[in-house]
């Protein structure tokens, strides 16, 4: 019998109240998988999996020394294949309901929610817009090994020679805005736009949630499929979209050019309007006949418009629309503060990419990128529940708690040892930094030919010299 590190042990003392081995087997047993007793049944493939990503996806032949199971790479891959996909989801699924239910502290986003009215004294409707459950949604990406099968399904980014880059899939999140939790994380290919596969996250909304996101989101199909479901939505308008607030505008007509095509409605203040979207006429390639057909005409949507002073810089014009149309229920300060916690969102994806290393995958297969995708997710929800409890217990904001930190802690601390106080991230609102890098790359030029070709050209050389 293989013998447990305390690494592995510290994995599962943890997920044993959030995710009990009867729900790993549970999850099998209603997709139709079976299996038989040995060393990498799914309950250890499953906390393996999540062990090594935990130390940010470690090279397979490292998670033996890590968990003292006699194991080799290839068998531990033949028991991640063995799983289908669907319990990889499931899994997720319960683990962020777990971990959401348990941290009743929703400290996350305590000040930018209190600011907008929506703080209770109950623990259920805390980190909630007004009653309504605030959910993020925005799209990412990630590298993976250049393989034929992966180059086939994601393709690779514009301007690389075939053999000379790596494939890289267009990564979709959806997050509890209240604690920071990933819902669902789904890859497709590189170039593909999010309006056209954000439908397949709208299952998990429930009837009164807020969905928030940026401009890439923001359409007449997406708000009408999401008015459909009773979901609300606020997102950034897209560049296309022209908006006028002067009342009573002339209405668009047939060749007219710098005139919005909305039709105004009534004038709720200053920027702030009530318009109606008409229904494009060309349905988009992504959507069914059936589905154009079930939506309607027009859509009823609120247009507003604020500005952000900024010291030493331009004053920064944000327009955005939404389906909160009630003026007093939901005032337009109130929810200018809304947008601006949607940039919590792309503070996640720097913690999973960056801190967790997801930006380079290392599957080598379809099915296995989801199920890598799907156990980052089940590593970030962990981690995050950490910091929650940490916050909580240090009185502070959980965005001022150190991701990196309590990574650290979970793969250090003791089965059964308690949570220590974790390292405070200093707050500096008006920082600003830019997107460059100072750390030089080393000087090698940057491979322009297939591998192949370029060995051929040095022995070339070599047998010239």
């Amino acid at each position: 019998m293989a013998s447990i590190s305390a690494a592995l042990e510290r994995i599962k003392s943890e997920l044993q109240e959030l995710l009990p081995d009867q729900v790993i087997t549970d999850a099998c047993k209603e997709c139709g998988h079976s299996w038989r007793e040995r060393l990498l049944d799914p309950v250890t493939t499953i906390h393996l999996f999540i062990l090594q990503v935990l130390n940010f996806n470690t090279a397979l032949t490292h998670l033996p020394h890590l968990s003292d199971v006699d194991m080799s790479a290839s068998a531990f891959c033949k028991a991640r294949k063995r799983l289908p996909l669907e319990v990889f989801k499931k899994v997720l699924r319960h683990l962020c309901d777990a971990c959401i239910s348990l941290s009743d502290a929703c400290v996350s986003l305590a000040d930018g929610v209190a600011a907008a009215g929506g703080a209770c004294d109950s623990p259920e409707s805390r980190g909630r817009f007004l009653g309504h459950r605030l959910l993020l949604v925005d799209g990412s990406s990630s590298s993976m090994p250049d393989e034929p099968e992966l180059q086939k399904e994601f393709g690779q980014p514009a301007g690389h020679r075939p053999g000379c880059g790596f494939p890289m899939a267009k990564v979709l999140g959806l997050f509890d805005a209240a604690t920071g939790m990933l819902l669902e994380m789904l890859a497709f290919p590189l170039y593909t736009h999010e309006q056209s596969k954000v439908s397949r996250l709208h299952p998990l909304l429930r009837a009164g949630d807020l969905l928030c996101g940026d401009r890439g989101f923001c359409s007449f199909w997406h708000a009408a499929m999401l008015s459909a479901r009773q979901v609300f939505c606020l997102f950034r308008v897209h560049q296309k979209q022209i908006v006028n607030f002067r009342p009573h505008r002339r209405a668009h007509r047939k060749g007219d050019t710098g005139r919005p095509s909305s039709r105004f409605l009534r004038r709720l203040g200053k920027h702030d309007q009530l318009v109606e979207w008409k229904k494009p006429k060309q349905r988009p390639t992504w959507m069914s006949v059936e589905m154009y057909a079930a939506l309607p005409p027009v859509l009823e949507v609120r247009e507003l418009r604020y500005r952000i002073p900024r010291k030493g810089q331009r004053t920064l014009c944000v327009t955005i629309m939404t389906t909160l149309l009630d003026p007093e229920k939901y005032p337009k300060a109130e929810v200018a503060k809304l947008y601006g916690i949607r940039w919590e969102v792309e503070t996640h994806f720097r913690e999973l990419k960056t801190t967790l290393k997801m930006r380079v995958l290392k599957c080598k297969s379809v099915d296995g990128v989801q199920k890598e995708l799907a156990v980052y997710g089940m590593v970030y929800n962990l981690v995050r529940r950490i910091m929650l409890q940490a916050a909580r217990r240090q009185s502070v904001d959980c965005s001022r708690i150190s991701l990196t930190d309590a990574v650290r802690w979970l793969q250090t601390a003791a089965p059964g040892e308690p949570l220590s106080d974790l390292v405070i991230v200093p707050l500096r609102p008006d920082r600003h930094e830019p997107r460059v890098l100072k750390r030089r790359a080393k000087q090698y030029d940057l491979m322009n030919k297939p591998r192949s070709q370029l060995r051929k050209l040095l022995k070339r050389r070599a047998v010239r010299a």
